[in-house]
């Protein structure tokens, strides 16, 4: 007789805790089947007949309980049981020092969700409970120079104000060639460039962070990201290819070479990022490396934007020419051509540009990079000689006073 009570009271026990487990995520359907099979009976039978510790329940802090015989029974049944029935209700008022009681709900869940093992249910719950923080050290400060480049954005975004930065510098140093005699503007950008060659090397040293500050004041959020996160400025370059054209090329083409570098580059810059999502006009991986991530349609940007300017200045010097007459067709050409030139040139330069490794055999070498500030003013000088002399123009043909005036 007590046996059969003892039958009947553990028949009642699963259905009775079943539906507290259940009810609160809307699981009566499953309760129902569970306790509709005749199965349940058997296993009970077979587990009370069997060791003690076979029918042993899986205790939860939350409430929940959830018998091996029933999972067995799901198995056999095939019941489709989503993984938030199998999962045990997790008592939110879990006090944060009881860790034992977490690690062990965390690992039967883990093992109803079907995971690999409970060590990871563990590590999680420990990361959950305790979570690593930071380790402050006060001694430790961030590097100023970081911090600046926290605050200024990378060479994805427009940056209209450097680009404006940009052009106005070019057309200053296109001026300055222009009206100061060549013995001197080629030794003063010489000494210019030396002097910002040594800037890059010493400001990122300890002692020499009040640069980096000296230059975030002056150009603001002209500069980018990676120039203040290791890498050189773009002045550096400028000021080079600024000074190699006027020491290479005669004083006309290295003056129109540094216009076009003024109009040429952040005209092209700006088209190409305006121009990005028309997929057939980008470049990708460029043409052997040439162009790599650029676009033609930022190129024919860059050109035809340089075309008034060069227009408007050869007109000028066209007029004041004395040894030949100069044709308006020949202006209209030349001036489209030199642009297509300083296009090309910013075409030319990969993105990111190509930078040495941080070491030639064993030596540490600066971050110097293959940059179109220093390639667009010599090409487009290039240009200029060859396009002189295809329509047998003068290379010493004078421009304007002022240039433009």
């Amino acid at each position: 007789m007590k046996q059969a009570s003892l039958r009947f009271l553990l028949l009642l026990l699963p259905w009775h805790v079943s539906v507290r487990a259940h009810t609160p995520f809307r699981r009566s359907s499953l309760t129902a089947d569970i306790h509709s099979s005749t199965s349940a009976s058997k296993e009970l039978d077979n587990l009370l007949d069997g060791p003690a510790d076979a029918a042993s329940p899986v205790l939860s802090r939350g409430g929940s309980i959830r018998t091996a015989s029933f999972a067995a029974d799901d198995e056999r049944l095939g019941l489709k049981v989503s993984s938030q029935a199998k999962e045990t209700k997790v008592n939110e008022s879990l006090a944060p020092g009881n860790a034992a009681a977490a690690v062990t709900e965390a690992s039967i869940s883990s093992r109803m969700r079907g995971g690999d093992s409970s060590k990871d249910s563990i590590d999680n719950t420990s990361k959950s409970l305790y979570p690593k923080k930071k380790l402050h050290l006060p001694w430790r400060k961030e590097k100023r120079h970081d911090q600046i480049a926290k605050q200024l954005k990378n060479r994805n975004n427009v940056n209209i104000r450097r680009k404006l930065m940009h052009a106005t510098f070019g057309l200053t140093f296109a001026f300055l060639n222009h009206v100061i005699p060549r013995n001197r503007f080629v030794p003063g950008m010489a000494l210019l460039s030396t002097a910002t060659l040594i800037m890059e090397l010493l400001r990122y040293r300890k002692g020499f962070g009040w640069m980096n500050e000296a230059l975030h004041f002056c150009l603001g959020s002209s500069l980018r990201k990676n120039e203040m996160a290791g890498g050189f400025t773009g002045s550096f370059y400028f000021f080079t290819g600024v000074t190699l054209t006027a020491y290479l090329f005669p004083g006309t083409p290295a003056t129109l070479g540094m216009a076009q570098l003024a109009l040429a580059d952040p005209s092209a810059s700006y088209f190409g990022r305006r121009t990005r999502h028309v997929y057939w006009s980008r470049i990708e991986n460029g043409l052997g490396g040439v162009g790599r991530n650029k676009g033609w349609l930022g190129f024919l940007g860059g050109a035809l934007f340089c075309f008034p300017f060069n227009y408007y200045v050869l007109s000028k010097a066209a007029q004041r020419c004395a040894t030949r007459v100069i044709s308006v067709n020949a202006v209209v050409g030349v001036s489209l051509l030199l642009g297509l030139a300083g296009a090309l040139a910013d075409l030319a330069v990969p993105t990111p540009a190509l930078t040495l490794p941080k070491k030639v055999l064993g030596v540490p070498v600066p971050p110097f990079h293959v940059d179109d500030n220093m390639v667009v003013p010599i090409f487009s000088a290039f240009a200029c000689t060859k396009v002189f002399q295809f329509y047998e123009w003068p290379l010493d043909l004078a421009l304007a006073k002022w240039i433009v005036l």
